[in-house]
């Protein structure tokens, strides 16, 4: 991609609104230093002193700090949090995020806020390791009420927005924001808005989605087309297709080391490839990365190669982020492109 149109399609990033729904959650990071561990005199067991903490935007959140650091204008997280000390962090967190508006996202006393609580070894001149992970996380179905709120704040945003982003995290079903009633809220949105630019990705996979435009995995293209064993890229290109075809909505499929493939449903299939590893890697966020500068550089103008090429891209900075969930900037983009001019 050349600067020009690089500068054409980023230079609209301030002038977007996006909506994201799903399911947003706490990051909390506890940094350990190793060297200062002592030993419990009540229990005789190791006691890890935490020397700093960092709380940031995860699950749909981590989407939506992608967007932020895009620089999109207006930002619509719909989703909930709990009234407990977790669900404050959240709301700072997300509220801190430049371009974010908190009118869409609610507090109820009927849910915990969902939490994932990482510590950290920290050593100096040693990349972080994360150690057990403590959840916090809802185990009964989200009340009615949550969800007819949810629903609304889905419908009024649709109405306005450039771009919608749906993002499924939680493990059990109907007990976070993307629920079958959102869902069929959603595909009446589609029915009557058929130009409306929604992606939708859940680590459940996508089955009994509304047609929106599908992001996803290979293990998952596999599983929602029914096919088996693991699939060459040639194979991916055509189910992908297939897909995109039977939706009538663009599709793509993230491959890890081996790039990302998309597909329209008037036939055009693109892979790119991934950028060169440059050290050490962690690719937590880097999906989510990639949902968020889809949608962007879509809503932008680009056409579905530079979408991809900066998708790609950000999920290529993101990964090289140690110790956190990380983002990609507007320069980060460009710098790890090495975007020049035209001679």
């Amino acid at each position: 991609m050349e600067l020009p149109r690089f500068q054409s399609i980023t230079a609209r990033y301030s002038e977007l609104a996006v909506a994201v729904v799903g399911d947003f959650c706490l990051d909390r990071y506890l940094e350990i230093d190793p060297a200062r561990q002592e030993i419990s005199l009540e229990t005789g067991l190791p006691v890890h002193n935490v020397m700093h903490v960092r709380a940031q935007p995860g699950g749909a959140g981590t989407i939506l700090s992608n967007l932020s650091a895009l620089g999109v204008g207006n930002i619509y997280p719909i989703g909930f949090a709990g009234f407990d000390g977790e669900g404050f962090e959240l709301w700072r967190a997300l509220e801190l995020c430049p371009g974010v508006r908190m009118q869409y996202f609610t507090r109820t006393e009927d849910r915990r806020t969902f939490t994932y609580c990482k510590p950290l070894l920290v050593t100096s001149g040693k990349a972080p390791v994360e150690l057990n992970r403590l959840d916090l996380k809802n185990w009964t179905p989200t009340p009615a009420l949550a969800q007819g709120f949810l629903l609304g704040r889905l419908e009024e945003a649709a109405g306005f927005v450039n771009a919608i982003i749906v993002l499924d995290q939680v493990d059990i079903p109907e007990t976070g924001v993307v629920t079958q009633r959102l869902l069929a809220g959603l595909q009446d949105l589609l029915k009557t808005n058929p130009h409306l630019l929604v992606l939708a990705d859940s680590r459940r996979g996508l089955r009994g989605f509304p047609p929106a435009m599908f992001k996803m995995n290979a293990a998952e293209l596999a599983s929602l087309t029914g096919a088996t064993g693991q699939l060459s890229l040639d194979e991916i290109k055509s189910a992908a297709l297939g897909l995109a075809v039977h939706n009538g909505r663009n599709v793509f499929v993230t491959l890890a080391e081996r790039g990302i493939v998309g597909a329209t449903p008037d036939g055009e299939v693109v892979h790119v490839a991934a950028l060169p590893i440059r050290g050490e890697i962690d690719v937590v966020g880097a999906g989510d990365a990639v949902s968020a500068n889809l949608a962007t550089a879509l809503a932008a103008g680009a056409n579905l190669a530079e979408a991809l090429e900066l998708a790609n891209a950000a999920a290529s900075v993101v990964i090289h982020k140690l110790g956190t969930t990380g983002t990609a900037s507007v320069t980060e983009l460009a710098e790890r492109l090495e975007i020049v001019g035209p001679d």
